[in-house]
């Protein structure tokens, strides 16, 4: 489904990403690991057109989107929860929805997305008239991937979505994403949580300074001892 070639990105001087090359297979939840400044981050907001690449290709269902921007990488059907939730704090719940559904290829579905994401997280439901920056941190979680789901991807990339959230409400939002995989959303997912994403992978990729050190079946690198001696402590 997507496909990124030898991809290049920097920061003036800087290499964030250098000569990274990864597949994300249709219906598959791909997971990119990695400490802190590995490059992920910066990998995945250029797949989704925020960032130019200096070199590299990427494709969408064999299609050239390398460079394109991000509205139109979106309305191909490529969502992304960003790092940090990023709602809009002064907005109600209600509105941070339907500022999802803007999009040229989700307005005719408003209605039918808004409930499904409403099914999907009936705490949205109750609070649809409340301020999003009066959430807690795990409820703005759920605004995020619900405002998502409103542009109707079919691949979606999560950055982070544990980050800052306790243990059960982690447990929670990985269900949510192991659960939108098997209704046929693409997923990938960006974490820092090494365990937790390999057990939910099918295929993953280790990003240390900017390359693809490693890569497998999630079970294959919970197997491998590089990856259990660095990331996991054992």
């Amino acid at each position: 489904m997507l496909t990124v070639e030898n991809l290049e990105v920097s920061y003036g001087d800087v290499r964030a990403v250098d000569g990274v090359s990864l597949e994300v297979a249709e219906g598959a939840i791909v997971a990119i690991v990695g400490a802190n400044g590995a490059g992920k981050t910066t990998l995945i907001r250029t797949i989704a057109g925020m960032l130019r690449p200096a070199r590299g290709r990427i494709t969408l269902r064999g299609a050239d989107i390398t460079g394109l921007p991000s509205h139109r990488v979106c309305n191909l059907g490529v969502g992304q929860v960003a790092e940090g939730r990023q709602v809009f704090p002064s907005l109600t719940v209600l509105e941070n929805l339907e500022m999802g559904a803007m999009l040229p290829r989700a307005r005719n579905d408003q209605a039918r997305n808004l409930d499904r994401v409403f099914m999907l997280f009936p705490k949205l439901a109750e609070r649809a008239g409340q301020a999003a920056g009066t959430l807690s941190g795990g409820e703005q979680q759920m605004l995020a991937i619900g405002r998502c789901l409103m542009g109707k991807p079919d691949l979606v990339m999560f950055d982070e979505p544990s980050l800052g959230l306790a243990p059960t409400i982690v447990q929670a939002m990985l269900q949510t994403i192991r659960d939108l995989n098997r209704e046929g959303l693409t997923c990938v997912l960006v974490e820092q949580n090494v365990a937790v994403s390999l057990k939910l992978a099918s295929r993953a990729y280790v990003l240390e300074n900017g390359r693809v050190t490693l890569s497998g079946t999630g079970e294959e690198l919970l197997a491998d001892d590089r990856v259990r001696q660095a990331y996991l402590g054992m």
